[in-house]
């Protein structure tokens, strides 16, 4: 219902430190069009994009792109869902937005605003293999309910390495977790020799931020945050 997955949308207040990390952990550009009226850069390794918005006003957002936004708003009302905000008028680029129990916010554009990018996706960035967005749900059992009519299916809930309940979709996994654990959102990573992986990263001057779940050993599992404030949860594991 909610079209393709497009972009992890993230604000920045300065994009070029922002670009610079992505370009660090490995990541490469997209070529991005003229749709918003500020500075805006695309990265992605392959299997997660993101979109940094120099727009201090915009939200963190999980955004999918169909056509016919405006009209597909209704529809969404129409099966339960409350539209937080919507920009349909005839002189905007059409988005409408949505949130989950968790307060993630979720947005549908009406036109992708960058161009596919030919990377193939087993070449890992720095930081292993994406495996995951996880948010912060205080029930899991509400986020279900919330994101199973858009097409994210459910697996069984996980207590190791940590408790989180995984969703699947054809396009981006999702996955939940206590806000105890971690406050905010964070991307995923996964390698089964991910110490050696955190080393190189320190070797390249990127140190762990503070926050790692007490339940991981600090050995082998660490989290990063770029400069625009995005969690990166890296874990010892197989894909």
């Amino acid at each position: 219902m909610l079209g393709r997955f497009l972009e992890l949308s993230v604000p920045t207040a300065d994009i070029r430190a922002s670009v610079e990390f992505y370009e660090r952990l490995g990541f490469s550009h997209a070529a991005t069009g003229d749709i918003w009226n500020y500075p805006y850069g695309v990265v992605t390794d392959g299997r997660i994009t993101l979109g940094l918005h120099q727009n201090v006003r915009r939200e963190p957002a999980i955004t999918f792109v169909r056509a016919g936004v405006a009209r597909h708003a209704s529809e969404l009302e129409r099966v339960g869902y409350r539209i937080a905000y919507r920009r349909t008028g005839a002189e905007e680029f059409h988005e409408v937005g949505l949130r989950d129990p968790g307060g993630a916010l979720v947005t549908v554009l009406e036109a992708r605003t960058y161009s596919p990018v030919d990377r193939r996706p087993e070449q890992l960035p720095h930081c292993g293999y994406f495996a995951e967005l996880t948010l912060p749900q205080p029930n899991f059992a509400a986020a279900q309910r919330f994101w199973d009519p858009l097409g994210f299916v459910a697996t069984e809930e996980l207590a190791e390495p940590y408790t989180r309940q995984t969703l699947t979709s054809d396009h981006l996994d999702l996955a939940f977790h206590d806000r105890q654990l971690l406050s905010r959102s964070a991307l995923v990573y996964v390698d089964e020799d991910m110490g050696t992986r955190i080393a190189r990263l320190r070797e390249a001057g990127l140190e762990p931020a503070e926050g790692l779940p007490s339940s991981l050993d600090p050995a082998d599992n660490a989290l990063f945050e770029s400069p625009e404030g995005t969690l990166f949860l890296l874990i010892r594991g197989s894909t």
